[in-house]
């Protein structure tokens, strides 16, 4: 056997492996996780890490409902529908189409929506000050006095979590929220490298921190390259944190290889150890296929997974279709960093007097 063969088939088997791990404590986690029957049928509910906090298994994502090529109208009624037929995870954003996604979802959440659902959103601001403006102006879009969840968006670099948690940093900003009813639990995303993500946690435990939940990349093309799965995710599990799986089909680019159907990308990761699997909704068409994956849920054996997973190895080999990885086209942040605040000017106490 060639020598590339063979590091090929062994990288294959650690990725079985972990993800076998994670079905198992998957199946072990669902016996807890009954379905609820709705008007429409049954949905698939949760447990969000340790907070207690029940949700279902699939949670409908923010983004898609303030794109300009969906109207308003539209918007609310597909959140709506969505809540009629049992998904009570909603996501947003701050930054997700200029606020759009936060007012619409603010408007559908009127008339006793708001009761129905567990809110979360997302802020940029690294420090105190703008992560305290960015929250307050996400609470008057959404027309609440409190998000269940927020979130620090795009952990994406490494300087990212020291200044979150700097002297004055965004983490302060939020722990102050919680302290006045603002918002419930703390979490933190990205979608770039496992590795932030676990120096995130280091700074956090540094801190005496412990988040509440965290948001990332979860697909069959993840255990290839890169791997939230394989890196972050047994750490998560491990700490209780809830596990917010994202990006299942890679705003469809995963789909353009042709190795995948979406209803298999959203069952593979709902077959994981995740809370919720967040995904986009722009059409009843795309709704109900989200319906259909999450009623009555039963997870991937270890053998469908695995048949999986070498169908997709090849394509995922380079990330080519997990863009958000190897590019900066979804990096909002990249494109502008003036969301993200100002930082206080580095002092080297080493140095002498200038001259």
């Amino acid at each position: 056997m060639q020598r590339r063969e063979f590091l090929k088939r062994a990288a294959l088997a650690g990725a079985y492996s972990v993800v076998g791990e994670g079905l198992m404590s998957s199946s072990n986690a669902q016996s807890d996780a009954k379905t609820t029957q709705t008007a429409t049928g049954a949905m698939t509910y949760r447990t969000l890490g340790r907070t207690g906090a029940r949700v279902s298994a699939i949670g409908m994502g923010g983004f898609h409902l303030g794109k300009p090529t969906l109207s308003e109208e539209e918007s609310i009624r597909l959140i709506r529908s969505g809540i009629d037929g049992g998904i009570t995870f909603m996501d947003n954003s701050w930054d997700y189409n200029g606020g759009q996604s936060e007012i619409r979802m603010g408007k559908a959440l009127k008339d006793g929506y708001r009761q129905k659902v567990f809110l979360m959103t997302k802020l940029d601001g690294r420090t105190k000050q703008e992560a305290t403006r960015q929250l307050d102006e996400s609470l008057r879009r959404l027309q609440v006095d409190h998000v269940d969840l927020i979130q620090h968006h795009e952990i994406i670099r490494f300087e990212d979590p020291d200044r979150i948690f700097a002297e004055g940093g965004a983490n302060e900003a939020v722990v102050e929220a919680k302290k006045a009813g603002k918002v419930r639990y703390i979490g933190f995303t990205g979608h770039k490298d496992p590795h932030v993500h676990l120096y995130m946690l280091e700074v956090a435990a540094q801190h005496n921190f412990h988040f509440d939940t965290c948001q990332m990349p979860l697909n069959v093309m993840d255990a290839h390259f890169r791997s939230f799965g394989q890196l972050e995710l047994p750490k998560l599990t491990e700490q209780g944190i809830g596990v917010l799986g994202m990006k299942s089909m890679g705003d469809h680019i995963i789909l353009e290889s042709g190795v995948v159907q979406p209803v298999e990308c959203l069952r593979y990761s709902l077959s994981l150890p995740t809370s919720v699997v967040i995904t986009g909704i722009d059409s009843q068409k795309i709704l109900d296929q989200a319906f259909q994956v999450a009623r009555n849920f039963t997870p991937m054996s270890q053998q469908q997974v695995a048949a999986l997973l070498a169908r997709t190895a090849n394509a995922a080999a380079r990330g080519e279709y997990e863009l958000f990885k190897t590019s900066a086209h979804f990096d909002s942040t990249a494109h502008h960093p003036e969301w993200l605040g100002g930082q206080a000017p580095i002092v080297n106490k080493l140095a002498g007097p200038a001259g």
